[in-house]
């Protein structure tokens, strides 16, 4: 049960938001991954500028945010499950009784770090390009779409908020996580199933419905699938999952 405190000792919104941070980039778990993150990052993007072929700006900083956009989504559902696994949700509660505003400064640290994930694979793919350009004769591509970047910067924030959504639902760090990881291959063997598997596949298969944003000619079909598969794989789960969060007893 969520109490009330006397106004002089609510927390400001932003002292819980730089505390959440912390917890998010403290861990030894979270450490890990986020220098597993960088180093694959690196060396994909590296190593798609050395092998040759034809070679853009864009490409290689979609190269480097596989890494951002594989992990990242994981590092946000072990920061809403930690709190449960770890049994300390009853002393994070009794300092913040207001569950709401502890999960929303729980959630806004790792939608930023998909953005700043996005960020970070564009820097690494400057000199990449670079020495893609000396290993090509110059025969790389410099110029970027700001349309095709917001979209993808756009694609790697749903997908993340896709596992904020799952580790709500949830509560379980191990449950959500293989949920996370092996949808894409769910999605790929329901689409092999005829024509109705493709056609499910197309309007709830996440992996595709949300790519879609880094096209440059998206149509209203592509944005009503887009809005489906946001709305069941996002909203719904998020919805239930802050409710569960909000009721749930704490022992």
């Amino acid at each position: 049960m969520t109490t009330d405190t006397p106004t002089a000792y609510r927390l400001p919104f932003g002292r819980l938001l730089r505390v959440e941070a912390r917890k998010l980039l403290d861990t030894r778990t979270s450490l890990i991954m986020m220098g597993v993150l960088i180093g694959v990052a690196v060396a994909l993007v590296v190593g798609r500028a050395l092998a040759g072929g034809p070679t853009d700006l864009f490409t290689l900083a979609g190269t480097a945010g596989i890494a951002s956009g594989t992990l990242l989504p994981v590092l946000g559902i072990l920061s809403l499950t930690g709190e449960w696994s770890h049994r300390t949700a009853l002393t994070t509660f009794t300092l913040e009784p207001r569950r709401g505003r502890v999960l929303a400064a729980k959630c806004l640290p790792v939608l930023a770090a998909a953005v700043a994930g996005c960020l970070l694979a564009l820097l690494v793919a400057v000199p990449a390009t670079a020495l893609a350009s000396a290993a090509q004769d110059g025969q790389v591509v410099w110029e970027l779409d700001p349309g095709q970047v917001l979209g993808w910067i756009a694609t790697t924030v749903l997908s993340t908020a896709q596992g904020l959504a799952l580790g709500l639902l949830l509560l379980n760090a191990p449950a959500a996580i293989v949920i996370y990881l092996v949808n894409p291959m769910l999605w790929s063997f329901v689409g092999q199933l005829g024509p109705v598997g493709e056609s499910a596949g197309e309007w709830l298969d996440p992996n595709r419905t949300i790519s879609v944003l880094m096209s440059s000619d998206l149509t209203g079909g592509d944005a009503a699938r887009l809005a489906v598969s946001v709305v069941l794989w996002i909203v719904i789960p998020a919805g239930v999952g802050v409710l569960r969060v909000l009721r749930r007893e704490v022992r």
